[in-house]
């Protein structure tokens, strides 16, 4: 049987939540899906996607033409390249390989704008194991790596309505404070646009165009709801977690200007209001129960 070569594969490591928005827009009459997930006994089901178990089973990376990376670091490194980086360098088949990073990398700004050319200058330990995972996927020779910095993922699922009808959400104020944001949509669509268009050490910031408070996106997701806006919450008498605490530790606006010039990307929901809105409209809010984070990003 001759082999079909006109259908790509792509071999999602980390099969969750930006993973399945990616394969979504993808036409299964062109690509076979393979997602890796921790656990078989979780729900990721979706039609068309090849699930399987890793670590655990064996990752069929023959004939393997594209490579997501959703798995994140840890101080041990990143899993996929650890365990798997020699053999995916070899990889004579692949044409295209992204890793999804984070904004994260370029730590605190005091509000100011950072992009692609902004020195990565972590102040956290998340965004340190970024950047050593981005710099040693960088590292392997001859691999076609696109890196994608990743502002705050939201979308369908993923939003502030769920604290908002149970009551405990709160609108935490610090003065100056603001975060980027990147709907789901809006990250697959980029995801696509570099895969059609490769451009092989790239790097790309992925976030809608307005920076904002993190107390008026939750006001304004109160107001679609018709629920009273909650209290304002001063920064040093919230009793956040370190983890939390650790997010507003860093101040900065992020540049996407690159994924509209190179990739011709037009984003759908450029402000969190266009994309709390489409949230706001997908959701079945009577039956909403905030779901479990996925494996991946």
């Amino acid at each position: 049987m001759t082999q079909d070569t006109t259908r790509k594969t792509l071999l999602c490591f980390g099969f969750g939540y930006t993973a399945r928005a990616l394969a979504k827009i993808l036409p299964r009459d062109a690509w076979r899906i393979i997602g890796t997930t921790r656990d078989r006994c979780e729900d990721q089901s979706e039609s068309g996607v090849e699930l399987m178990t890793w670590p655990g089973q064996d990752v069929p990376l023959r004939d393997v033409t594209h490579i997501l990376l959703s798995i994140s670091p840890s101080e041990d490194g990143d899993p996929v390249l650890n365990a798997l980086g020699a053999e995916i360098a070899a990889l004579p088949s692949l044409e295209w390989i992204g890793y999804l990073s984070t904004t994260a990398v370029y730590g605190d700004h005091d509000g100011g704008w950072v992009d692609e050319m902004t020195p990565a200058t972590p102040s956290s330990q998340r965004g340190n194991w970024r950047v050593r995972a981005e710099e040693e996927w960088s590292s392997l020779a001859g691999l076609p790596l696109h890196i994608f910095r990743l502002a705050g993922i939201y979308g369908p699922g993923r939003g502030p309505f769920a604290k908002l009808m149970a009551g405990k959400a709160r609108r935490i104020v610090k003065p100056g404070q603001v975060f980027s944001r990147a709907h789901v949509e809006d990250i697959a669509q980029v995801l696509k646009a570099s895969i059609q268009a490769p451009n092989p050490g790239a790097i790309y910031n992925v976030c809608d165009d307005e920076p904002a408070p993190p107390q008026d996106v939750l006001g304004y997701a109160a107001e679609l709801l018709g629920l009273p806006i909650p209290s304002e919450v001063p920064f040093d008498e919230a009793g956040m977690s370190p983890m939390a605490r650790s997010f507003y530790g860093e101040n900065k606006r992020v540049r996407n200007a690159r994924i509209k010039d190179e990739l011709g990307v037009e984003l759908r929901y450029p402000d969190y209001r266009s994309g709390l809105q489409a949230v706001f409209s997908a959701e079945d809010m009577e039956k909403f129960v905030p779901p479990a984070d996925p494996p991946g990003v």
